[in-house]
């Protein structure tokens, strides 16, 4: 997907502009203030708001708001007060509308659940599972996802525990592990399966879900034998755990004539839930 796509969302069967920038969606602020305020000058409403919140709470709400370009009434594209999805969430429980009430019910619901997780973390994974239920998973595919989550969560603990600091190495160090594994970078097995934003292991085959949990799983019990510590040697063992993958993976096509990589994914069953969670949440 290019840096910057702008679109129009539909919510309550009304239209919110939207732009695709930096890797996650910005939506007009005014858009949303419009449908769930009963003002009838959102761009007034949200003025108003920003004094407001700044006078009762001390939260300058422009300063979490981006300006962007959206196409304006007139046809025009024009500077727009937008907003992440997070941000918009902040934005929508100061508006004191019967309309925004489900939504903040709904925030106060998913609080409650994080909190509930963080006590005891097997309720996370009870729910992680249910989430990939709903989409339509099979449950075999299900448990291996739920092992391969696990079996990466030891590894970045590891790497947590030797000296890694940035995203930039984390990401580095994976790209090492999935190049050794499926000759592709992260980014290239996304583009090879059609895929632009979603998690690339939510759209893995059963195979190559098994070799991603081998090659992160090998990683691991490469560094912890050799007891690395520090950027250089952890990269040294990514390239070492997905090689190991890797040749599991050349090993497989050549006994089974095929390519281990393929371009299916879940795309379809995903879009199709989403669709449905969303719509469930604006209904309540």
């Amino acid at each position: 997907m290019p840096k910057e796509v702008t679109k129009i969302a539909v919510f309550k069967g009304k239209k919110v502009r939207r732009v695709f920038k930096d890797g996650q969606w910005w939506f007009s602020v005014v858009d949303v203030v419009a449908i769930l305020s009963d003002s009838e000058n959102p761009r007034d409403y949200w003025y108003k708001m920003k004094i407001r919140e700044k006078s009762e709470s001390d939260v300058e709400l422009s300063t979490i708001c981006r300006q962007l370009k959206l196409k304006a009434p007139d046809g025009k594209m024009r500077q727009t007060d937008c907003a992440n999805t997070e941000t918009m969430f902040r934005i929508i429980q100061s508006i004191p509308s019967k309309k925004a009430e489900p939504f903040k019910r709904w925030l106060a619901r998913v609080g409650k659940e994080r909190i509930d997780e963080i006590e005891n973390p097997e309720l996370a994974m009870q729910r992680t599972k249910a989430i990939y239920e709903k989409k339509g998973y099979p449950k075999d595919w299900i448990e291996k996802r739920m092992r391969g989550i696990a079996v990466r969560q030891k590894l970045t603990d590891e790497w947590d525990n030797r000296g890694l600091e940035t995203e930039l190495e984390y990401a580095i160090l994976t790209n090492e592990i999935m190049q050794g594994t499926f000759d592709m970078k992260v980014e290239e097995h996304k583009n090879y399966k059609g895929l632009e934003r979603e998690n690339l292991r939510d759209h893995m085959t059963d195979l190559e879900l098994i070799l991603t949990m081998l090659d992160e799983a090998t990683t691991t019990k490469i560094t912890e034998d050799r007891d690395s510590q520090g950027f250089p040697k952890l990269q040294k063992d990514a390239k070492d755990g997905g090689a190991v993958a890797g040749r599991t993976r050349k090993d497989i096509e050549r006994q089974t004539g095929k390519k281990v990589v393929s371009k299916k994914n879940y795309l379809t069953k995903d879009k199709a839930a989403l669709k449905n969670k969303t719509r469930e949440i604006v209904d309540r």
